[in-house]
């Protein structure tokens, strides 16, 4: 699908709301019953009162949005309440307008895990019609943009898999591992045990990676399979406990052995001032699974005696983008990134928190009260964006630490009631 080959008209998106205003009389004290007497005052009353909630009905099946910020959450949302979004003024003033071609990738994708989904791009790229249809999933396979990672396809992917007609099996090739978007060794070891907590678990719950492919050329092949779940299961994360032990695996492909070793021993050499039990794992991967591109990495996984999983990770500079990196810095300053997330604390790290608070928000009607660090901003627009899709708000509170604990800095205790989201799309057996 190219956008070119797409066109918009303006005036689809409104017509419903066009007929609808025209098919009401311009004023109460015009109605009149089937015999043409004028009607009293309780039944003008009762009819408006109706013909006003027609209206409210109507207007919130569709939302619409300036500007190419926060694309994903939109089109995910929308997808997961059936409600059509339109995002008018994407990049309208830049010299180059409209969609980029990862936008035009990820909008892909969701064409091919759903069925029946109506998207219209105008010429430029600047204005996108959605209408979503029903989440089918199956076995698929795309080819990702090497602008981004495979991760920023795969975040989406993680919160629309379990509410799938069918088990999903995705096949996604491009770029695993760059400076930008979370890489696939963090969304396995943090993303996946955060989503079982919520029932979402099975057989072939899993994420394997088979190409590493670092940036810029990518080459590298991820295989995501996510079983179908009916119900979310509410949760109660109050307390993220002490970290236990602390986990990582040092990636390096087309470069030397000796890399991932280094950058071992230079985040050990911070870490184990803390804690002794630590275990970072080479993987160093060769011929057709090491990608087009040279590169090298950490990713780093601390685990609290509760079962949180709080990460932190670094890759090295892209062939011929800035100044290149001594994998000894890495592994130095990934572990301090790493101390800094704990710092932070809660039950779920930074990357992950839009992850918990959407399954919180699909929940059954039930409370549920998770536990966070600091909000990114991130996170505050996916707020945002919640109760506009789903008209779901949450009881924010702010927990302060006290002098006498050593459990990091200020925490946020988040408590919202589930909007009983069942999942209408799996097979009946």
């Amino acid at each position: 699908m190219r956008k070119e080959d797409l066109f918009f008209t303006e005036n689809d998106y409104w017509s419903s709301y066009v007929i609808l205003f025209q098919s009401l009389p311009p004023s109460a004290s015009s109605w009149k019953n089937t015999r043409g007497f004028p009607l009293t005052r309780a039944k003008r009353e009762k009819r408006a009162s109706h013909n006003n909630n027609i209206i409210i009905v109507m207007a919130s099946h569709g939302l619409a949005y300036d500007g190419c910020n926060f694309f994903r959450q939109r089109l995910v949302l929308s997808t997961l309440s059936g409600k059509r979004v339109k995002i008018r003024n994407i990049r309208s003033k830049d010299d180059n307008p409209g969609l980029r071609d990862f936008e035009a990738s990820f909008i892909r994708l969701l064409d091919k895990v759903t069925n029946g989904s109506r998207i219209e791009i105008n010429q430029t790229g600047t204005v996108l019609f959605y209408q979503p249809g029903l989440l089918y999933g199956g076995s698929i396979e795309h080819d990702c943009s090497l602008q981004r990672s495979i991760g920023y396809y795969l975040e989406a992917l993680l919160m629309l898999a379990p509410f799938m007609k069918t088990p999903l099996k995705a096949i996604l090739r491009g770029i695993t591992n760059d400076p930008t978007d979370p890489t696939v060794d963090l969304l396995k070891s943090t993303a996946l045990p955060l989503m079982k907590k919520f029932g979402i678990d099975g057989e072939g719950f899993d994420l394997k990676v088979m190409k590493r492919g670092m940036a810029p050329n990518g080459g590298g092949e991820v295989v995501f399979t996510c079983p179908v779940c009916k119900t979310i299961r509410p949760v109660q994360f109050t307390d993220s406990g002490k970290i236990k032990r602390i986990r990582g695996v040092a990636y390096s492909v087309r470069v030397s052995p000796q890399m991932g070793n280094r950058i071992v021993e230079s985040a050990r050499a911070v870490l184990n001032q803390f804690i002794p039990d630590i275990y970072i794992h080479t993987d160093h991967m060769k011929g057709a699974n090491s990608g087009k591109s040279p590169g090298f990495g950490l990713t780093l996984v601390a685990e609290t005696l509760e079962g949180c999983f709080l990460s932190a990770e670094l890759s090295s500079t892209p062939q011929g983008q800035g100044d290149p990196i001594l994998p000894e810095d890495l592994g130095r300053n990934c572990a301090k990134l790493l101390l800094e997330e704990v710092h932070r604390g809660g039950c779920v790290d930074s990357s992950n928190q839009s992850l918990a608070l959407l399954l919180m928000t699909l929940g059954q009607q039930d409370v549920s009260k998770l536990l966070l660090g600091p909000l990114s901003q991130y996170t505050i627009e996916f707020l945002r964006h919640v109760r506009d899709f789903f008209q779901i708000m949450f009881k924010i509170e702010v927990r302060k630490r006290l002098e006498d604990e050593r459990k990091g800095g200020d925490k946020v205790l988040m408590t919202c009631v589930g909007a009983g989201y069942s999942n209408l799309n799996k097979t009946l057996k």
